[in-house]
Order: structure tokens, then C-alpha cells, then sequence
């Protein structure tokens, strides 16, 4: 709901914004969890669930979560919208590879798609056009922080053995999804530093780079594989709000 059609004075604006989207959230987010996963996940389907989240566009918390620490807000509204253009030809292709071209597959793509995607645009669209988006922004933080409930919630319900009886196994997951935020955010960071990008752009690159849409990612995994696939997905939820947490503690350092 937060991206009107008249934001942006000229379509040239998007462009390179959109690119740095594209490039951050696929190609330095995504080689960087599939790079760590190859080295230290040996489970079929946690890696069947780390291949789903590094394909996944950026998290649409990456807008409020600009705002709330002050990046660059137009960066970071491109450079989403990028990603998620991109995402309607890279999900199809890549999950096309995996899955395979059985009947039963394509369907179960298809409704993924249409459910996680396609209608969440089309609903916004029109909650922009009926006006409805302005009185449903004072409630619009209480229904994402319920969303995520549910998402989690369900997800670790699914797999309670797996929390309860094999903690051990969550070890490399969470590792995973540390060196994706903290690590690869320092980084980002430092190479921000060392070309000389303003503090609010370099802000919104970390955000690009770092966080996912794990909702997305856990729907998608539970729909195409099995409930320990979503795990990863879920894991990183969590530690998404501490990582967010930690950004905006750095800001108030001298």
C-alpha cells in the first residue's frame, strides 16, 4: 500500500534504485545464503528451504523499516519494487527447475503465485483506489505484527519435535541467518563507508541486502515441499526483529 503511482516525478528515477534492488536482494543476499548454506547444511529439505529464501524478492518490511531508521525512503521504495518485478520471472524459473513440470507441481506453483504474490498486489491496488488505505493505517502495524504471529506461530507448531527434541539441528539454520543480517550487514556497511554513499542510501542497501520476504518464503516452501523446509524462513523472522533492533541501537552511538 505504500507505493502510490504518482510517487516518483519521472520513471527515470526507478531505474537505478530498482537495479541496486535487484542486484542486492538476488545477487549479494542471495549468492551469500546460498553460499553459506552449501558449506554447512547437509539436510535435504533445510537446503530445499534456504534455496526458496535466496530467491525470495526483499521484505516489504524493508519500507517501514527504512523510515524507522531513517534511510534513504525513495531508494528503498525502487529498489523493492525492483525486486519484486523481477521476482514474477525468477520465482517462476527457478522454482520451474525444482519442482519439475508434472501437472501436480505447476498447479501447486501456480496457486503459490497467484495467493502470495498476485493477489496482494491486486488487493492493494484497490485499497489505494477505494481510499481505504488511510483509515486502515492506524491499525496497519498491529495487523502486520498479527501477521507474522500467525506465519511463526504455525510454523513452529508444525515442526515442535524439531524445537523440543532436535534443538542441535536448528544450530546451523541460526548461524545461517546471523551472517546473512549482522555479518553481511557490516559489510555492506563498510563498502558504503569506503565509496562514499550518503548514510541514507547506504541504510537502505543494508536493508535490501539483508532482510527477505520470509513470510513469502515459508508459505512457498510449505506449499512446494515440507514443514522442515519452511524452518529456515522462520528462523530468520526471528531474528529479523533483533537484527532490526540492533540497526537502531547503532544509530544512537556516538
Amino acid at each position: 500500500m505504500g507505493i502510490s503511482g504518482g510517487l516518483f516525478p519521472s520513471p527515470r528515477s526507478l531505474v537505478i534504485p530498482a537495479l541496486f534492488g535487484v542486484l542486492m536482494s538476488y545477487g549479494v543476499l542471495g549468492g551469500f545464503i546460498l553460499g553459506l548454506s552449501s558449506l554447512v547444511i547437509h539436510d535435504k529439505e533445510l537446503w530445499n528451504g534456504f534455496i526458496i529464501l535466496a530467491i525470495m524478492p526483499p521484505a516489504v518490511a524493508v519500507i517501514p523499516f527504512t523510515d524507522l531508521l531513517r534511510g534513504n525512503n525513495a531508494f528503498s521504495l525502487a529498489g523493492t519494487m525492483g525486486g519484486y518485478l523481477s521476482a514474477l520471472v525468477i520465482l517462476p524459473l527457478i522454482l520451474y527447475k525444482f519442482v519439475g513440470s508434472s501437472r501436480f507441481a505447476l498447479e501447486k506453483l501456480s496457486i503459490a503465485a497467484i495467493v502470495l504474490i498476485i493477489i496482494p498486489l491486486v488487493v492493494s491496488r484497490l485499497l489505494r483506489w477505494r481510499k481505504i488505505d488511510k483509515d486502515l493505517a492506524a491499525v496497519k502495524g498491529t495487523i502486520t505484527n498479527w501477521s507474522f504471529f500467525v506465519v511463526v506461530y504455525s510454523i513452529v507448531g508444525l515442526n515442535q519435535d524439531i524445537f523440543t527434541r532436535q534443538p542441535m539441528r536448528l544450530v546451523p539454520v541460526a548461524a545461517i541467518a546471523v551472517g546473512s543480517m549482522f555479518v553481511l550487514g557490516l559489510i555492506i556497511e563498510w563498502i558504503g563507508k569506503l565509496f562514499r554513499i550518503d548514510r541514507q542510501t547506504t541504510t537502505s542497501l543494508v536493508l535490501l541486502g539483508t532482510i527477505k520476504n520470509y513470510g513469502l518464503a515459508a508459505g512457498i516452501a510449505l506449499a512446494l515441499f515440507s514443514k522442515e523446509s519452511a524452518l529456515p524462513a522462520t528462523v530468520s523472522t526471528i531474528f529479523m526483529f533483533v537484527y532490526i533492533i540492533w540497526m537502531g541501537v547503532r544509530q544512537r552511538w556516538p
